[in-house]
């Protein structure tokens, strides 16, 4: 999101301002971040009834789930679509349960993804059948290959929760488990995308149509691990879905399950460290010198920021946290660019639906990606268009005779090095004409596609790596958190269980990018810190929901 929402005053704003004496007496425990992992893990504690504190550093709760309005018009920041939602399913389940059934659900056009390559076509249609049924019209001899994949998608996402068991336990059992798991789950699970595609099919071109979505976990097919992959795809086979009234519903309406028991989420609340004595946490130290204390503390701001921020200097020289951090396998995600337009008219006028573009300039994802890396890029290596006003059925409601787009692509932070450490309107000119030029690039590839648009253009502006890291904090400005390698998933730190005594992880980066990932991370956080024998009330909070009359 770009810094220029600060001055702004946010309508979608969730969360309340951190003030001393707001706080409890008490907590049962305390949650450091409030993305979705973070929120999960508060609300499932607060059904069990734990007090628990959310502290977040931003000016409204919600992490990547957070919604902004500026200029009359308003944008998410990350949820672009969730799959599996709209229809019974386990993930809807889990969001009925955090949001007491507040939380509603739109779905999207059967055609929830177009994936563009050159001057060629392909749409992901909903449904196991439609999607086979659309692809293989223009890959006609390859209708068994694509059959498949889609079988092996699917027996993926059926067999994820022996892959990830070990996240439940202690970390010694774990280590156990994960030692006997490769014999528990195929062998697919510890290879990348592109080694078990080509060991389904020889057409590049298909293989290239297949992996369209990489933009959502960041990594080319060489790079990720195909578990990733098939979980996404698999995640959006029945089709997408948006929240009812915009992302920030997310929040707003997981929020309250906090509060049923006493707790509260608190934005503008920055934790400068855990407190630690004798390798055990006993709360956190605020930016501004306040103690909060609790039972537990929990992290839902990555691995990188628990262990490098978090920890105090001493549990960082006593756990040899600079050898765990560098770890290749742990490296930051990618970074990007977002340019968020407004447009007048509605999505009738503008003749503006609910698929979403992938766009490429050719097949070579991993050439592509590699010459934008190394600067020799003529074009832009991934681009991803989204239509928000057009997905929420409220939206008109909100803001009638105005849509709205985003336009994502990859960039590199170490474009940015120089104007690090600078502020918002103080980054200079050659900052701003750059982040113009970018915007008018990405203004003409969205022209190119909905020519339409370009005499409804009101309003836009670009958010960078820069205004990721301001906002979120993070240290490269990466969307994703740790990267997903195939080594990835064999990292003993990447755990809810930390090595600080009571000190927890929760989110993506205990399981997987997006927001079913970092829902399930903070299922599993959940669980441990409630330890062996009490984790399965979590699942009965599952079993047992009736949804009210």
């Amino acid at each position: 999101m770009s810094e220029n929402v600060a001055s702004e005053k946010v309508k979608v704003r969730t969360g309340i301002r951190y003030r001393k004496k707001r706080l409890a007496d008490h907590y049962d425990a305390i949650v450091v971040g409030s993305g979705i992992g973070g929120l999960t893990t508060a609300a499932l504690l607060s059904l069990l009834g734990k007090k628990v504190c959310v502290l977040e550093q931003h000016y409204t709760a919600g992490g990547y789930t957070h919604a902004y309005e500026r200029e009359g018009y308003e944008w998410d920041v990350g949820v672009h679509y969730i799959g599996e939602v709209h229809k019974p399913s386990t993930m809807k389940r889990m969001f009925d349960v955090l949001s007491q059934s507040r939380l509603k659900w739109a779905a999207m056009d059967p055609v929830y993804d177009r994936i563009i390559i050159a001057d060629k076509e392909y749409d992901f249609v909903a449904g196991r059948e439609n999607f086979i049924n659309s692809l293989s019209e223009q890959f006609p001899e390859e209708r068994a290959n694509i059959e498949r994949y889609v079988a092996l998608i699917r027996e993926m996402s059926s067999q994820t929760p022996k892959f990830f068991a070990g996240q439940a336990m202690p970390k010694w059992m774990t280590a156990i488990y994960n030692n006997v798991r490769p014999w528990l789950v195929r062998k697919e699970f510890f290879q990348s995308t592109r080694e078990v595609l080509e060991g389904l099919t020889t057409n590049q071109e298909l293989i290239s149509v297949l992996t369209g979505q990489w933009g959502d976990y960041g990594q080319p097919p060489r790079d990720a691990a195909f578990l990733m992959h098939a979980l996404i795809a698999k995640h959006y086979l029945a089709g997408g879905a948006y929240p009812v009234g915009g992302a920030s519903e997310m929040a707003r309406s997981i929020i309250p399950t906090i509060q049923q028991s006493g707790g509260e989420v608190f934005t503008y609340a920055e934790v400068e460290e855990v407190l630690v004595k004798d390798n055990k946490a006993y709360g956190v130290k605020m930016a501004k010198g306040d103690e909060i204390h609790a039972e537990v503390v929990i992290s839902n701001i990555g691995i990188h920021k628990t262990l490098g921020k978090l920890y105090p200097e001493a549990s960082r020289k006593q756990h040899n946290i600079t050898a765990t951090l560098n770890h290749k396998a742990l490296n930051h995600s990618s970074s990007s660019y977002c340019l968020y337009a407004g447009f007048k008219g509605d999505a009738k006028e503008l003749e503006l639906d609910t698929t979403n573009l992938w766009i490429y300039p050719n097949g070579d994802h991993e050439g592509n990606i590699d010459a934008f890396r190394e600067g020799k890029h003529r074009d832009f290596p991934l681009l991803y268009m989204s239509f928000p006003s057009s997905k929420d059925p409220q939206w008109s409601e909100r803001f009638p005779g105005k849509s709205t787009v985003e336009i994502v692509t990859i960039a590199n932070f170490e474009d940015y090095q120089p104007w690090e450490g600078t502020y918002w309107r103080q980054r200079g000119e050659d900052y701003e004409a750059r982040k113009e030029n970018l915007s008018q690039q990405l203004l003409e590839k969205l022209f190119e596609r909905k020519p339409q648009l370009r005499d409804a253009l009101d309003y836009y502006e670009l958010g960078t790596p820069l205004s990721t890291q301001f906002y979120q904090h993070n240290n490269a400005g990466e969307i994703y958190g740790v990267d997903h390698w195939v080594d990835r998933f064999k990292q003993p730190c990447l755990h809810p269980q930390t090595d600080v005594k009571n000190l927890y992880m929760t989110g993506s980066d205990v399981m997987t990018a997006g927001v079913g990932g970092a829902l399930m991370g903070g299922v599993m956080c959940t669980m441990r810190v409630l330890g062996l024998r009490k984790g399965g009330e979590v699942m009965k909070l599952f079993k047992n929901y009736v949804e009210p009359s």
